[in-house]
C-alpha cells in the first residue's frame, strides 16, 4: 500500500486532478475538519467527490476522525500552540481514537490512498503526521507527498 499526501492550496484544478490521476490514486481520504469552506474551491465535498469519480475514477471519503479537533487547529493557526505541541496533541488524539486498526480494516483493499488537506506542503501538516503514524505501525506502507 502506498499512502500519498496532497494539499490543494496553491494548485490549479488541472494540476490537482492530474496528480491524482497520474499517481493512480484509487481512494482519496479528505482529512479536513471542514470540507465545505468557501476557500475550498474545486475541493468542496460533494464537488470533489464528483470530480474524482468522473476525472480520475477515484473513490472519495470525508474522514473527520483523522482531522485535528477545532481547538487544536485553532490554537496552531492563531499561533497560541507551537508546532511541537500541535504534533504532541494531534498524535495523542489519533492514538486515543485507535485510528490504525480502523484504517487498516476499512481500507486494506486499496493500494493507492491519498490523504487530502489544504496546506500546500506536508511539512507542517497533519496529513504527514498521520501518514507517518500509519507507517510506524506498518513499515511496509510507502509514503509519497505529491
Amino acid at each position: 500500500m502506498t499512502i500519498y499526501t496532497v494539499g490543494f492550496t496553491q494548485k490549479s484544478a488541472k494540476h490537482f486532478f492530474e496528480l491524482i490521476k497520474n499517481n493512480h490514486i484509487d481512494l482519496l481520504l479528505d482529512i479536513r475538519l471542514n470540507n465545505k469552506s468557501q476557500l475550498a474551491g474545486f475541493t468542496k465535498g460533494d464537488d470533489l467527490h464528483y470530480f474524482l469519480n468522473e476525472i480520475c475514477q477515484c473513490d472519495y471519503k470525508h474522514c473527520v476522525e483523522y482531522a485535528p479537533t477545532k481547538e487544536i487547529m485553532d490554537g496552531y493557526k492563531k499561533k497560541a500552540l507551537p508546532w511541537n505541541e500541535y504534533v504532541r496533541q494531534y498524535t495523542a488524539l489519533i492514538k486515543q481514537r485507535g485510528i490504525y486498526k480502523q484504517f487498516m480494516q476499512q481500507y486494506h483493499h486499496y493500494t493507492h490512498i491519498c490523504l487530502l488537506c489544504s496546506e500546500p506542503t506536508a511539512d507542517n501538516c497533519h496529513r504527514r503526521l498521520l501518514a507517518e503514524m500509519l507507517f510506524k505501525e506498518n513499515p511496509q506502507i510507502r509514503i509519497e507527498h505529491i
